[in-house]
């Protein structure tokens, strides 16, 4: 089956409440998708959050790398031949992951539709349902608190604490979250690379002597300080979570080579996609480390595919897929059904998002 068309859009979605994090604030989001076509009229979605602050990625570039360096690049392909395509396509240009990720989940669902088949069902079938954990933005402690009793209302028993704007203050935080919670939710707490690797481990060493059982730390320090991320690792008992610190397999094994983190979360925004964070997995299995799939701030478009990856994938073994629950609106029909923190795959073909847009 050839490719036969590439086209963008644009997505504009309201968020039921600011996004907080130590690197930013957002009230809506304004993502890029993407249609593939194939010679046999089916279609297949991606989308790609612009996340500069993290990847690098503006709208513009997006725009600029789909149209003028992507689409060239595998216009015409058979996609039966998935390798093919897939290398051609991450390796069309350096970096630009988000763009990748976003063609590379359209290529995914039209590669799943043209078989019949969902998609975590030829990526392993290892689950047919899982739960994930909601964000609590980082803001003053008393709304931070009735944020998280909303979220138990809402059913959601795993709580992603943001956090690494205040240093030592952060840890009030958290202590007041656990005792309004009580002792058996599980409280996860990204600093966003908020901390140096010395505050870090103090930081997490007072959580530990106050009890508050804190189920992982994600990202403490910068993406690039890896000898402070292994640092960390090295001197605290709670397990560490590297989010920014990897991007391609290639960091995913420097990081386990010398144990800088517990765990590894993988984001396809990040990894340019589902195919290389394919390999992330297979490495994480050789080396028996649990990952966690993530997000960036996506709509369901994007958040399907990750949720078929994790479906598909008993590696792993957290899902931080918050996404659809963040929006202020209702989610798009078809595919992975969000329903609080329950997140179940359909039988529905591909990846399974029914959308439309105005594509230029």
């Amino acid at each position: 089956m050839r490719i036969t068309g590439i086209q963008v859009g644009r997505l504009s979605l309201p968020l039921a409440h600011p996004f907080k994090t130590a690197l930013r604030t957002v009230d809506r989001l304004e993502d890029v998708v993407v249609r593939v076509t194939g010679e046999n009229g089916l279609e297949g979605y991606g989308e790609a959050p612009p996340t500069a602050v993290i990847t690098g990625d503006t709208t513009g570039s997006i725009l600029c790398a789909i149209q003028d360096f992507i689409a060239p690049a595998i216009l015409g392909m058979d996609l039966m031949d998935l390798p093919a395509v897939m290398e051609k396509l991450q390796g069309c240009m350096v970096h630009n992951t988000t763009p990748k990720a976003a063609v590379d989940m359209a290529l995914y669902d039209l590669w799943a539709k043209s078989q019949g088949k969902p998609l975590y069902q030829l990526l392993g079938n290892a689950r047919q349902s899982f739960e994930t954990d909601i964000t609590i933005s980082v803001n003053p402690t008393g709304e931070m608190v009735k944020d998280s009793l909303e979220a138990l209302s809402k059913g959601f028993t795993t709580l992603k604490i943001k956090v690494g704007k205040e240093g030592t203050a952060d840890v009030q935080r958290i202590a007041a979250i656990r005792q309004a919670v009580g002792p058996n939710v599980k409280l996860r707490v990204d600093a966003n690379q908020g901390w140096t690797a010395e505050q870090s481990v103090a930081i997490i060493k007072t959580m530990e002597d106050k009890g508050l059982d804190i189920e992982l730390v994600e990202q403490p320090v910068p993406a690039l300080d890896v000898a402070g991320l292994k640092f960390v690792t090295g001197e605290v008992d709670t397990p560490i979570l590297a989010d920014e610190a990897v991007f391609s397999p290639l960091d995913a094994a420097n990081l386990i080579a010398i144990h800088a983190a517990d765990y590894i979360n993988i984001k396809l925004m990040k990894t340019g996609g589902i195919w290389n964070a394919l390999k992330i997995c297979d490495l994480a299995k050789r080396h028996n480390v649990k990952c966690m799939i993530g997000c960036m701030l996506e709509s369901q478009v994007s958040v399907a595919a990750a949720a078929h990856l994790c479906a598909g994938q008993e590696v792993i073994a957290m899902a931080d897929l918050d996404g659809p629950s963040l929006c202020a609106c209702e989610p798009f029909p078809g595919g992975p059904i969000f329903n609080g923190p329950t997140i179940s795959m359909s039988g529905d073909p591909g990846i399974g998002v029914q959308f439309s847009t105005e594509w230029k």
